[in-house]
């Protein structure tokens, strides 16, 4: 009898101490969407993305046309000089390649750049919503827009404008 009480009263004490905990939530989109510096860097991304893609474009176009150019004077080379040909638009097709990866790889410059120019606002972001969770006695604060499913949230518990707020882009 005397377990079954003891089991009682720390069913009791945890039930409340799981009431006491607080949970908010932030939506990083809408923070990111509202920090300037955010917008410049992934307009030089898109911008460094496009130049790069443009370059390994006119690359492929390139090997199109050795290709096309090898395949309307097969009939007239030598064995030695098709292969040669062909060991050329193989070896263009792996710098190509090379050139992908270089640039889109997954430590590649893209991703270096990326890292340069995003990741300090990101940990930026992080610093403040852990700020908020400590002083305000938040167990877990969400993020929203990293696809958790929340069938209802209420907009009081939503801290993204205070983070905006506390990053100084919102008054």
């Amino acid at each position: 009898m005397k377990r079954l009480g003891i089991i009682a009263a720390l069913l009791f004490l945890t039930g409340v101490a799981m009431q006491a905990q607080k949970y908010a939530f932030v939506d990083t989109d809408y923070i990111l969407q509202n920090i300037p510096t955010y917008q410049a860097a992934q307009d030089e991304l898109d911008q460094l993305s496009e130049q790069w893609q443009e370059e390994i474009e006119e690359e492929i176009s390139e090997i199109d046309r050795l290709y096309q150019e090898f395949q309307s004077e097969k009939v007239l080379l030598t064995e030695e000089m098709k292969r040669k040909k062909e060991e050329e638009i193989v070896s263009k097709e792996r710098e190509v390649k090379e050139l992908q990866k270089k640039y889109f790889g997954p430590q590649g410059s893209l991703f270096q750049k990326r890292e340069e120019l995003v990741k300090p606002i990101q940990d930026e972001i992080y610093l403040t919503v852990k700020s908020i969770a400590t002083e305000g006695g938040y167990a877990v604060i969400f993020d929203t827009s990293a696809g958790m499913s929340m069938l209802y949230n209420d907009p009081k518990f939503d801290k993204s404008d205070e983070v905006l707020t506390r990053l100084g882009y919102k008054n």
